[in-house]
Order: C-alpha cells, then sequence, then structure tokens
C-alpha cells in the first residue's frame, strides 16, 4: 500500500499517454483559475507526455479538447490565446529526438478549448453547454469534426491487440516512473526554503550597504564581508532543511549557492573593475614620477608594473570569498593589457618626441647654413654642404641614440629610427635645395649686381671711364652662371658631375648667339642644354633642367642688360664732362698757327677787352634765345626760331644795358634782372677772374618775348647763375 501511495503519479502518467495513444478526442478536464499557473492544470504531466509520445509513437493526429470548468465573467476568447500559448510552451520545452526536433504541435495534435458555466451557480446554462459539447462527439468523424484526420484508425478486430501492445509499451518505459512522495514533499519544501533564503538576501542591509559602496568604489575586506553573509544564510537553509531528504536538501543548497553567487557576482566583477582601473591609475602614476627623476623608461616599466601587478593579486585575494572560488585570471589580463598598451602609448609619445626634438635641431642647424652656402654659391658649395650634412646628423644621431637606450628597443627597431633621422636630415636640405632653386633668378641678378657694381674690395664702383665694363660684365656673369650650376641639381653624393662645364661651355662662351637659321639649327641639334636631364645626374635630383637654364639665362641677361648700358652711359657722361680741352694736338696747332695772332693781342690789349665784350654779348643772346633748346625740335626749327627772336633779343638787351646805365630799371621788364646788366657792365671795366667765370653762370633762363607772350624757365641754370652773380658782386 505505501508503494502503490508513491507511485500514484506514475499510473495517471501512463494512463494519460495510453489514452492519448489510442483515442482520437481526449478530453482535459480544467479549472477556469488554474489557467496561467506553472504547476496547475496537469502541465508537468502533459511535459512528461508529450516527451515520451515523441520517442515512442509515430505522428497521428489526436485532438486535445481543454474544458475549462466553471468559467468566470473573463471571455472565452481572452482565456483561449493564454491556454494555447501555455500549450506551446510546454511542447517547445519538451526534448524532442534528432529526427522530431523540428516537428511542430500540430502534426501531433489538434487543441480545441471550450468552456462550461459553474454547475452550482448556473445549472441551466451549465446542462445546455454540455448538450451542445455532446453534439460535437455525435458529430465528431464527420468533415471538420473533433476526431481530426483520423490516420492511426485500427480496425475493431484489432483495437484489443493493438491496445494491448500499447499498453505494454508504456508500461516498460520508465521515463514515466516519479519520484517516491517524500522526494516530492522534500523537493517542493526545500526549494520554498531556497527561494525564502535568496529573497530574504536581496533585502537584507549589510549586502545592500556593501554593494551600494562597491558601486561607488573599491571596498576594503568585500571577501570577508559577503562571506560571512553568505555563511548566515546558507546556516539557517541547513538549519531549516536539515529533517527533509538528503539527496534533495543537497540538492536545493547547490541550487541556491548558485542562484547567491550568480545574484552576488555583479557586484565582484564591479570591485575588480575598480581594483583593476586603481592599479591602473597607480601604474600612471609611478611611471610619470619615475620617469620626471630620470629613470630608465624599460626599468622605469617593469618596476612600476610588477608592483601595480602584486598590489591588484592581493587586493584581489581580500575581495575573494570562501564560498566560491571566482577566477580573477581575465581582468588581471586585461589589466596586464592596459598596462603594456599605456606603456607602450608613453613611449611612442617619448620617442616621437625625442624624435621631434632631434628634427628640430636638425631643421634649425642646417636650414640656414645650407641657405648661405647655396647663396654663396662657390664651387665647393655642395662639398661644405655635404660636410655639414655629415657632421650635424652624426651629432643628432649620437644624440639620439644615447637618449633612447633607456627604452631597451630591439636592434632593427634603432636602426630605423636612425635611418629615419638619416633621412630627415636629407629631407631638410633637399628642400631647402629646391627653395632655392625656385629663386635662383633673384639670387643670380642679386649676383651679378653685387659683383658688377663692387669693387674686389667690396666697394662701389664710380664709373670714370677706366673700368673694363665687358671684363667686369663677363665676371659678373660669369659668377651668376656658377651660382645657376650649383642651383641646377642635387648633388649630396660625391659623384661628379658636368654641369658647371656645360653650362660654362654653352652660355658663356657665346654659343648661344647664332645669327643665321641655318647655324642655329646645326647649334641646336648639338646643344647640350637641348634636353630635361643632366648626364650622371639623376631625375629626382634634378632642380632645374638644361632647358630651364637656358631659358632662365635668356631672361637673367634681358634683364641685366640695362644695368651694363647704364655703365657704359656713366662712363661716357663722366668723359664728356672731364673732356673740356681739345685734344694735345689740336692745342700744338693752335700754338703754332696763331703765334702770330696771340702776339698781336699781346701788343694791343685792346683787342683783348674787344673780344670779352664780344664774348659777353654773344653769351648773354645764347643763353637768352636758348639756342640749345630751340635746336632740339629740328634744324630748320631752330634756326626760324633763333632768326624771329635775334633782332627782339638784341633790342631789349641793349634797352637793358642802358636803363643800367641811367640807374632805373622799366616796369615793363618781365623779371628783375639789373644785377645782371650792372654786373655785366661792371664786368667790361674790371676783367678779373672772378668776373670772367660770371657770365657763364649768370644768364638768365628765363626768356621774354618782344610782346610778353612766352617764357622758357630752367631751374638749375637759374640756380648756378644766381650763384654766380652773388659771388661776383662780393669781388665787385
Amino acid at each position: 500500500m505505501p508503494l502503490i501511495l508513491q507511485d500514484d503519479t506514475t499510473f495517471e502518467k501512463q494512463s494519460a499517454l495510453f489514452a492519448l495513444a489510442i483515442a482520437d478526442i481526449v478530453l482535459i478536464n480544467m479549472w477556469c483559475h488554474d489557467i496561467g499557473r506553472e504547476q496547475a492544470a496537469n502541465k508537468p504531466l502533459l511535459k512528461t507526455v508529450f516527451q515520451v509520445m515523441l520517442r515512442l509513437f509515430s505522428p497521428r493526429k489526436t485532438t486535445l479538447l481543454f474544458v475549462i470548468r466553471d468559467k468566470t465573467k473573463t471571455p472565452l476568447e481572452h482565456l483561449e490565446p493564454v491556454l494555447r500559448e501555455d500549450i506551446q510552451k510546454i511542447w517547445d520545452s519538451v526534448r524532442k529526438p534528432p529526427a522530431r526536433k523540428n516537428t511542430p504541435l500540430s502534426e501531433f495534435f489538434n487543441v480545441e478549448v471550450t468552456a462550461l458555466s459553474s454547475y452550482e451557480e448556473k445549472e441551466e446554462q451549465f446542462k445546455e453547454q454540455v448538450s451542445q459539447l455532446r453534439q460535437r462527439f455525435f458529430n465528431s468523424i464527420s468533415p471538420g469534426g473533433l476526431a481530426g484526420d483520423r490516420q492511426g484508425v485500427v480496425p475493431a478486430s484489432g483495437f484489443s491487440f493493438s491496445a494491448q501492445q500499447i499498453w505494454k509499451v508504456i508500461k516498460e518505459n520508465k521515463d514515466l516512473n516519479l519520484p517516491a512522495h517524500k522526494v516530492m514533499v522534500a523537493t517542493v519544501r526545500c526549494e520554498e526554503i531556497a527561494d525564502e533564503k535568496l529573497r530574504c538576501l536581496t533585502t537584507d542591509e549589510a549586502w545592500m550597504a556593501l554593494e551600494e559602496a562597491v558601486q561607488s568604489g573599491a571596498v576594503s575586506g568585500f571577501g570577508r564581508k559577503l562571506s560571512s553573509i553568505l555563511d548566515t544564510y546558507f546556516s539557517e537553509y541547513d538549519m531549516e532543511a536539515i529533517y527533509f531528504d538528503e539527496g534533495v536538501r543537497n540538492a536545493k543548497r547547490q541550487q541556491l549557492e548558485s542562484k547567491v553567487l550568480d545574484f552576488v557576482y555583479p557586484a565582484y566583477t564591479k570591485l575588480l573593475g575598480h581594483l583593476r582601473f586603481k592599479a591602473l591609475e597607480d601604474f600612471k602614476s609611478r611611471l610619470e614620477e619615475m620617469l620626471n627623476e630620470g629613470e630608465g623608461f624599460a626599468a622605469s616599466v617593469c618596476a612600476c608594473s610588477g608592483s601595480c601587478m602584486l598590489e591588484f593579486d592581493r587586493r584581489c585575494a581580500d575581495a575573494a570569498i570562501k564560498q566560491a572560488n571566482w577566477d580573477a585570471s581575465k581582468v588581471r589580463e586585461k589589466l596586464r593589457r592596459d598596462v603594456d598598451g599605456h606603456a607602450s602609448s608613453v613611449r611612442g609619445a617619448k620617442l616621437s618626441e625625442l624624435v621631434a626634438n632631434c628634427e628640430k635641431q636638425l631643421s634649425q642647424t642646417l636650414t640656414e647654413p645650407v641657405e648661405a652656402l647655396l647663396d654663396a654659391g662657390g664651387k665647393d658649395t655642395w662639398a661644405s654642404i655635404r660636410k655639414l650634412l655629415k657632421r650635424e646628423t652624426e651629432t643628432a644621431v649620437s644624440q639620439f641614440s644615447t637618449a633612447i637606450s633607456g627604452f631597451e628597443l630591439d636592434q632593427a627597431t634603432i636602426d630605423k629610427m636612425v635611418q629615419n633621422l638619416r633621412d630627415y636630415a636629407r629631407n631638410v636640405v633637399e628642400k631647402k635645395a629646391r627653395e632655392e632653386a625656385g629663386k635662383v633668378l633673384i639670387h643670380m641678378k642679386d649676383r651679378f649686381s653685387t659683383v658688377f657694381s663692387h669693387d674686389n674690395e667690396s666697394m662701389p664702383r664710380v664709373w670714370t671711364g677706366k673700368e673694363d665694363i665687358k671684363t667686369i660684365t663677363k665676371d659678373a656673369r660669369a659668377a651668376s652662371l656658377r651660382l645657376l650650376s650649383v642651383m641646377a641639381a642635387i648633388c649630396l653624393n660625391e659623384k661628379p658631375d658636368n654641369i658647371e662645364n656645360t653650362l660654362f661651355s654653352s652660355l658663356l662662351d657665346g654659343t648661344m648667339a647664332v645669327s643665321s637659321s641655318q647655324d642655329r639649327s646645326i647649334v641646336t641639334s648639338a646643344d647640350p642644354l637641348a634636353s630635361s636631364t643632366w648626364e650622371e645626374v639623376s631625375p629626382k635630383d634634378t632642380l632645374i633642367t638644361p632647358v630651364q637654364c637656358k631659358s632662365l639665362w635668356r631672361q637673367f641677361k634681358a634683364e641685366t642688360e640695362y644695368t651694363v648700358t647704364q655703365a657704359i652711359s656713366a662712363q661716357e657722361a663722366h668723359r664728356r664732362s672731364n673732356n673740356w680741352l681739345p685734344p694735345p694736338w689740336a692745342i700744338v696747332a693752335m700754338v703754332v698757327l696763331g703765334f702770330n695772332e696771340f702776339m698781336m693781342l699781346l701788343r694791343n690789349p685792346l683787342y683783348l677787352m674787344v673780344l670779352f665784350v664780344l664774348y659777353l654779348l654773344s653769351k648773354a643772346l645764347w643763353v637768352q634765345m636758348d639756342v640749345a633748346e630751340q635746336f632740339q625740335h629740328g634744324t630748320l626749327a631752330g634756326l626760324i626760331s633763333i632768326s624771329s627772336r635775334f633782332l627782339p633779343t638784341v633790342m631789349n638787351l641793349l634797352k637793358r644795358l642802358a636803363e643800367e646805365a641811367q640807374g632805373h630799371t622799366t616796369p615793363e621788364a618781365p623779371r628783375p634782372s639789373p644785377s645782371l646788366s650792372a654786373h655785366s657792365l661792371r664786368s667790361q671795366g674790371q676783367p678779373n677772374p672772378m668776373s670772367a667765370s660770371v657770365p657763364e653762370s649768370s644768364v638768365s633762363s628765363n626768356i621774354s618775348s618782344s610782346d610778353g607772350d612766352t617764357e622758357y624757365s630752367s631751374p638749375n641754370i637759374t640756380h648756378r647763375r644766381s650763384v654766380r652773380v652773388q659771388e661776383a658782386e662780393l669781388s665787385l
């Protein structure tokens, strides 16, 4: 009898499965209030029956008619979807054989739902609904009836044997055996105790305070405090569940421990996150401090990372609880990656800073010296640049190698960084050379102006007529052409080139000046500058191609031609200003041929006086009529103008002399000139060296016509005349 009580649910499962296997329609009586409950409405039984049926029998559609009794005011159309959803969940949760893994519920069962009112409250309505349900059974095998497809229908003669075989299979299946009654009681009660302890833990004040503290930061003694809290609840569970089945009790305790540990694990992971962050921050601050003290980078990283990881391990041990063996290795590995990443970032920043400083130093020590050397444009310019580049590069590389020795880099990385530094130094020189090559025409003109306008002692030249302008021009052009040859290509290797000789032979020696078109075509065909590359110079090192040099030289000569012309004009002007005496042969001829005339003048001084007066009068007429100005408009126009002005000018001059003799001036005089007339008269009576110079510089530059319509002015002559007149008056 006790065995029957413990195994009463086994028969329930067997009978339910037997009914499903042989019947076309199975009624399942369900209380309306059990809909939606997990442990009610025979749901565990259905789950087991579905699972065994899938494994034992082939698919045949059986109608599951759920009869909901004691229906409430809730409409059936609201209850039916909930019930169908529960049935579908049961079917989805059943473990199916591989062959039936994706078999839908509709392949085995047709689910129908109906409802009956309460018999005690609505008896008449209940009987009416039962009658309607009976009619559905009468017509169950009709098309569309409750019986379904009836694919597995067995003839009546074989029904007995078929039912016996089905029951035999069900009877031999051990999956339908349920545990003993005390096991079921222990399972339910221990589960309730475990749920209660878990619920109490979630509202425990000590745990809530500990969790809140963990959210804000690291908590010292976290493992000890949490272990104490968990021990309390586990001990309470053990005390309350001590009288139940040991196997069930231990199993539920393990489930409780698993749920509790899952519940508190997020706080533990949060704490590990704080510990990792704090350890990383400690590493950063210690590393920065050691680097500021001048320690080597690699040694500093090793020391700081070691102490950081040891401190993290110590804090992780403090955070561990005795109820679980939680592994913090993933967080530790993440901390290790973070430490390595920060160290790599700092190393990269420090190396970048060192490289930037070295590059800045190279730029400062190379840019201006290279510019000065290129501007000098000497024969040894590129040799000096190579020497400068080598010296400064070796200095920078030595300093850089010393600075990175504490980083303990591999040799390949060091060699690559050093090579990058050397390449940068070379690029600085090349960039400056290209920049100066873009201004080569300006440099050439400056060089030409410097050499042409200054002597060997850097003093400005005064074009006195003794200088050889042709030679000076050639030297100046040679210096400019040498500058062009220096800037034509980058010569940082020691390989010789023929650029300077090519330019000098093609441009300075006059091979460009070709008169006839035939000769020009011959020269062009043999012109070494008719190319876009230099011999023995790679295209990447070419700054100015031969064709561009030829064009630049042509433009240079055109723009410096004016300077040479000005120098020639200055020589001619200086030569004319200093050649006021006739040539020596003319002086000798005048002395020989005019000896008798000179002797006559010496014997009779009156002739000298007459000649002097005539000279003064002619000079005055020359100035008054501005003869030189009149002839600038042409010879014929000058003669006509002079002939028309000669008589009025003579009359005006005589009139002024007469007025000067009487001691007053006429009001209609166009400008005051008594000093000129008086001085002229006095000069006739006192011929002395000072007075002899007065007429040449004291002639008025204003010419007034007889009708007073026109005046001609020359400020320079007026100024010289007034100064000389004043000197003459003072001498009188």
